[in-house]
């Protein structure tokens, strides 16, 4: 089913998160801030989702016994999602119960989409939802998923894998990557950004970055690049050159280059590009419909660039993205 797309006007988006036993509660966590909280930062906008947490046993004990989840419903609330969200725990060589793999596989079968974090795409493996499909996981079970299940295109080093009716995310902290990734294709770049900025959590990184990212203890100077970050994002439409953001922070471009893999995962080219389409689908959201204009205001260029750039990012044309995410719903886009 396309994302956003189950949700009907009269009600948000549904959302089951299966708390098995042993799982990791950072993962809970992760799924209820995203998608079950009030957004009063969103004003009279109401809730963006709905979720409900369901076990397949009463008493659940989560990993390490440091919490036990009751009082919710069992595995029946999953007939009544839009959207399932699996998270990871650490005995992954251990097969999730029949009750929990069956919730998944029909699930999955009625068209809903389903989501692991962390080490659930385990379960959706087990499930069988992931045959002969891209995914990831925590790089440290990679190798444990390859040998349990050889038959998923695993892609080990990505922060997560969206296949459309299934996305699986890597580590932990990846799962607030796929989240909002997730609030941005079904509420568009605005919302995204405002959830963001409650969390005080980066709006978008691109799945393709690497999940491990050296962060070294400076040992010398503060070499943050937050400055940096805030006074190109306020300059986005003009022509910033990778050169130009080195001497802006007066390093060499190889020292500027190596400090981005270090502390974002990324290249600053890459950064750019993103910062840019994310600006350029806020423009097309608050109703601007010349594309050579929110080109012009992005820096992307021209109408072409943005439009191979917004439908690599977002998997929709700019016409598209704005019939769904615009204020003037149902008028087009025009060069």
């Amino acid at each position: 089913m396309p994302q956003g797309s189950s949700q009907s006007s009269s009600r948000p988006h549904r959302v089951a998160v299966i708390v098995d036993e042993g799982t990791n509660p950072f993962e809970v966590g992760v799924a209820t801030e995203l998608f079950g909280l009030p957004r009063p930062e969103l004003g009279p906008a109401g809730p963006l989702y709905e979720v409900t947490l369901c076990t397949p046993t009463p008493g659940v004990r989560m990993n390490h016994g440091f919490f036990t989840l009751s009082g919710v419903p069992g595995l029946d609330a999953v007939d009544d999602a839009d959207t399932l969200v699996v998270p990871g725990r650490p005995d992954n060589v251990v097969p999730r119960g029949r009750a929990v793999r069956e919730a998944i596989r029909r699930t999955h079968a009625r068209g809903a989409r389903v989501i692991s974090l962390c080490t659930g795409s385990f379960a959706l493996a087990e499930a069988g939802l992931l045959d002969g499909r891209r995914a990831t996981t925590h790089w440290m079970w990679a190798d444990a998923f390859r040998e349990l299940h050889p038959r998923v295109r695993l892609e080990p080093d990505v922060l997560f894998v969206d296949e459309g009716d299934v996305l699986t995310a890597a580590g932990s902290a990846a799962a607030l990557d796929l989240g909002l990734y997730v609030v941005r294709r079904d509420h568009g770049a605005e919302v995204a950004n405002a959830v963001s900025r409650r969390l005080v959590f980066a709006a978008h990184r691109d799945g393709g970055q690497r999940q491990f990212v050296e962060r070294p203890v400076p040992d010398v100077r503060d070499e943050s690049l937050g400055p940096l970050l805030a006074w190109a994002q306020e300059r986005l439409g003009e022509p910033l050159t990778v050169a130009g953001l080195a001497a802006r922070a007066a390093v060499s471009p190889a020292t500027l280059h190596r400090r981005f893999q270090a502390q974002l995962g990324t290249t600053p080219l890459a950064w750019l590009t993103g910062e840019r389409v994310a600006l350029a689908c806020r423009l097309i959201e608050r109703g601007e419909e010349r594309l050579d204009v929110v080109a012009a205001r992005s820096g992307l260029g021209t109408a072409a660039n943005l439009r191979a750039r917004v439908r690599r990012e977002t998997g929709l044309s700019p016409s598209a993205y704005r019939r769904r995410f615009g204020t003037g719903a149902g008028e087009a886009v025009t060069a």
